[in-house]
């Protein structure tokens, strides 16, 4: 199948409407038939899921009050040169190539989120599934520096993914109740990334958080 690279033929945008747009030009242009990219580690069963869902304390949204991506401090050195961005670029990725300091030169990403794929590193983005703003409101405001780090920073459970940067973007710091993947068929697999990271680092969730994770969860097959 040959790569189609969206920003070489359609002007970039952003926000919602961005979301929208790539997800309807992915579907055009074929690119989403085949997800390229390898999946985040630790995405449970649904089952898993469910009974995490079920285990997470339902507590009222606090505030972002005091909150700075500074005290979630990212991205830290991994291996080598390589930071954390720069491995999920190449955890994700297809054929990826990268310079002595660790920076992709080339390769596809395809991203799960919208069905587009990219061949430029600069179009991709690392999301943090649960964003850093959502966790400190759901509890990482109590917790330190270093646990904080930990956080935005794991590769050892399904909470950084290589996504579109305009999709990332028009998800901000939403949770699934105001905010789901563009692409329809993605959002049960999302749903049990979201479960399963604020099960494994014991944050809350609201009860419209909830609703909304259970409807998606509904959707899984397995």
């Amino acid at each position: 199948m040959r790569v189609v690279r969206l920003s070489a033929r359609f002007p970039r945008v952003t926000r919602h409407a961005g979301a929208a747009v790539l997800a309807a030009v992915a579907c055009v242009v074929g690119v989403s038939a085949q997800p390229a990219s390898a999946a985040p580690p630790g995405i449970p069963s649904k089952a898993t899921a469910q009974s995490q869902l079920n285990a997470l304390t339902v507590a009222t949204q606090g505030s972002t009050s005091g909150y700075s991506r500074d005290l979630f401090p990212h991205w830290i050195t991994i291996s080598g040169s390589c930071n954390t961005r720069e491995q999920v670029l190449k955890r994700d990725g297809t054929s990826v190539v990268v310079d002595s300091s660790c920076a992709a030169t080339s390769g596809r990403w395809y991203s799960p989120y919208d069905g587009a794929t990219w061949t430029a590193a600069s179009d991709v983005d690392i999301d943090h599934v649960v964003p850093l703003a959502e966790a400190w409101r759901s509890g990482a405001n109590s917790w330190t520096t270093s646990r904080r780090q930990s956080f935005a920073n794991d590769l050892s459970r399904p909470q950084l993914i290589a996504v579109t940067d305009n999709v990332n973007q028009s998800k901000g710091d939403q949770d699934p109740s105001t905010w789901q993947p563009p692409l329809s068929s993605y959002r049960c697999t999302y749903s049990k990334m979201w479960i399963t990271v604020k099960h494994s680092w014991g944050l809350t969730l609201q009860s419209s958080e909830k609703s909304a994770l259970q409807s998606m969860l509904n959707n899984c097959s397995s």
